[in-house]
């Protein structure tokens, strides 16, 4: 089971830290990635990282902003959302992924949690 959490409002250039917390059974040798959804769009990928926080990659439009990073002892893994612009408004969802690849697809996760929403005004 994921639980997702720290979505909120902000004005922005403002910043938010997004928590996804896991059992131990859950998190351990997986991978794990946000993906998010905002209304009249389909889900898209936003951040993946490798089960040991060693690799990550990122879309192109969140790069340099968002930093995605994993804690093992607490079985979380973070999004921070830093200089956030009014269309990073979504509801924002981690996902875990078995394995690793540099292709991604929303249908590589196999457990996904059940999202947070951001929402960032202008």
């Amino acid at each position: 089971q994921l639980q997702a959490s720290g979505g909120g409002f902000t004005q922005a250039g403002g910043s938010l830290r997004l928590v996804c917390v896991a059992s131990a059974r859950t998190f351990g040798s997986y991978g794990m990635g946000w993906f998010r959804q905002s209304p009249q769009k389909e889900r898209e990928f936003v951040a993946q990282i490798s089960w040991n926080g060693g690799r990550a990659v990122y879309a192109d439009f969140v790069k340099g902003r968002f930093t995605i990073a994993r804690d093992g002892a607490k079985n979380t893994v973070y999004l921070q959302m830093n200089s956030v612009k009014p269309e990073d408004t979504a509801v924002y969802y981690c996902a875990r992924r078995p394995g690793w690849s540099m292709e991604i697809s929303a249908s590589d996760f196999d457990l996904w949690g059940q999202g947070t929403l951001v929402t960032v005004s202008s």
